[in-house]
């Protein structure tokens, strides 16, 4: 199956808006959002250095129902 599509931001125009998938094959939850900024960064910092081959992305809180979805249809496909 691969990349399964969850759900975008419903509060956007669907399109360029925070997205959530499931790659079943990666086994990974993979999610489109904003680009932290500086200022986050540097908090975020804080509990630990951040590699360059991760990033850390902002979603809305009304994105939460999603990233749930995200994780039940994970689970029920068995990704772990």
């Amino acid at each position: 199956m691969a990349l399964l599509f969850i759900a975008k931001d419903p509060n956007t125009n669907g399109t360029q808006c925070p997205t959530a998938w499931v790659d079943d094959e990666a086994k990974e939850i993979v999610i489109q959002g904003w680009k932290a900024g500086e200022a986050l960064l540097e908090r975020c910092r804080e509990t630990g250095s951040i590699p360059e081959t991760e990033a850390v992305l902002r979603l809305p809180i009304r994105m939460v129902d999603a990233l749930r979805e995200a994780c039940d249809v994970a689970d029920r496909l068995g990704v772990r």
